[in-house]
């Protein structure tokens, strides 16, 4: 049987990368030069957002898509925070929302203007302030509004109401090292993260437990990263002991094995996954790799199956990746990559070629809509819910985003109830001021 299916059958094993003409790029940007692993882009089907350099603080870059080209020196930034800006992410539910988390060891959430930004933004809606170190890693919980996650180099993770402006959910035993990257499931329910010590560990946030974790996921020094996939397993990146980069498929409910683990290369840059639940395409960007690598996740064996390497000359800084709803579906497109260079950022497209001009629905089966399944106070009182899908047959056009507000409570109708004596007699003046 294995000699009469020598090749596997699969409609992903012709997905063809192009870079697009160099008048479609952004030009003249400064990416940013901190050291930090995150992927300093974020794009949605309005925006493009790109961390940059900034004299005296940190500042990332707005750019309406269509906006390509030179960029001029004087073009606005988002620039509120006061260190660099270490990881950016634009929220599901709102393409005019975007977080950023910084070197300050603030969190800010900023709103974009509909048409982009005409003058720079330093005034976030909201800035969220808990972690006592700088924070490295923001997450947009995927089916909940207004639920966002943070994580610093306090090793602390903390889960935001952004509504609210407030701290829900404070992780801040479970991790003794660096965290070097979090991941939401599909609904939102448990996060995995990946850590210095060679941990992977998947969390219930609300229940505040560890559910299943694996030690030496991969056995090398440098920094791994693990993130859910749709059926619930974990895929992860990593390096083995003679410093091989690895990548491996795990079932959380037997951590033991992994179901597969592949040896790559001996490139030392650290593999940034981009995962598409719709087709199951995991595609790898090594920071400093020149090539994006691609995988079709399957239930059989080997299970991550090797499809093709997109490859250019220069090297990655940084890498956006566009949902699912951002993509054109009339030219069979199933990814769309932002690749930073030094100065400038390069979109690559990956199409299927199909001869016909026919909707291809085995290629775009529903996916992730911009509405959110459940408000922030559902979730965090327990409820879960999938994503809500939408079809693309007919390409998908953004509708009209609210405004993010934030209703900050009252700080004084959260103390316990239990307040000492004392408390009451100095109270008046503080509920005052708070006022």
């Amino acid at each position: 049987d294995t000699m009469r299916r020598v090749v596997r059958q699969s409609k992903f094993r012709h997905v063809f990368g192009q870079a697009v003409k160099n008048d479609q790029c952004y030009d003249d940007i400064r990416v940013s030069r901190v050291t930090w692993d995150s992927s300093f882009c974020a794009v949605n089907p309005r925006f493009v957002a790109i961390i940059v350099e900034a004299s005296g603080g940190g500042a990332f870059m707005v750019l309406p898509l269509h906006k390509t080209g030179r960029i001029d020196k004087s073009y606005p930034t988002v620039c509120g925070h006061t260190g660099p800006v270490l990881d950016i992410d634009w929220c599901p539910h709102n393409d005019q929302v975007i977080a950023s988390g910084s070197e300050d060891c603030t969190v800010m959430v900023w709103q974009i203007p509909e048409n982009g930004l005409t003058l720079s933004l330093t005034e976030p809606v909201v800035v969220l302030e808990g972690h006592s170190k700088r924070v490295g890693i923001v997450a947009w919980h995927p089916t909940a509004r207004n639920v966002l996650l943070s994580a610093g180099c306090d090793n602390v993770i903390i889960i935001w109401n952004v509504g609210t402006g407030e701290a829900l959910i404070n992780l801040d035993d479970m991790h003794v090292d660096v965290i070097y990257n979090v991941s939401w499931n599909r609904n939102g329910s448990l996060i995995c993260t990946s850590s210095k010590d060679k941990k992977v560990r998947i969390i219930d946030p609300r229940k505040q437990e560890i559910v299943a974790e694996k030690e030496k996921t991969h056995e090398g020094a440098r920094p791994m990263r693990a993130i859910f996939l749709a059926d619930g397993n974990i895929f992860t990146t990593g390096f083995s002991r003679m410093s091989e980069r690895q990548l491996a498929l795990w079932n959380p409910k037997n951590m033991e094995e992994p179901i597969a683990l592949h040896e790559m290369d001996t490139s030392n840059g650290v593999l940034l996954p981009f995962y598409d639940p719709d087709t199951n395409i995991i595609y790898l960007c090594g920071k400093g790799d020149s090539s994006i690598r691609y995988f079709e996740i399957t239930d059989e064996s080997p299970y991550v199956h090797y499809l093709n390497t997109f490859s250019s000359k220069e090297p990655q800084r940084g890498m956006g990746f566009m949902p699912k709803r951002g993509l054109d579906v009339n030219k069979c497109e199933i990814a769309r990559f932002f690749k930073l260079h030094e100065r400038k950022c390069e979109p690559i497209i990956m199409t299927v070629p199909r001869k016909s001009d026919l909707f291809q629905d085995d290629l775009y089966p529903d996916t992730a809509g911009p509405e959110a399944a459940l408000e922030a106070e559902e979730w965090f009182e327990g409820k879960n819910a999938d994503p809500l899908l939408i079809s693309l047959k007919h390409g998908y056009i953004p509708g009209k985003n609210r405004d993010l507000k934030v209703v900050k409570k009252n700080i004084l109708d959260n103390k316990p109830a239990a307040n000492k004596k004392s408390d009451l007699i100095n109270a008046p003046k503080k509920a005052a001021d708070a006022s």
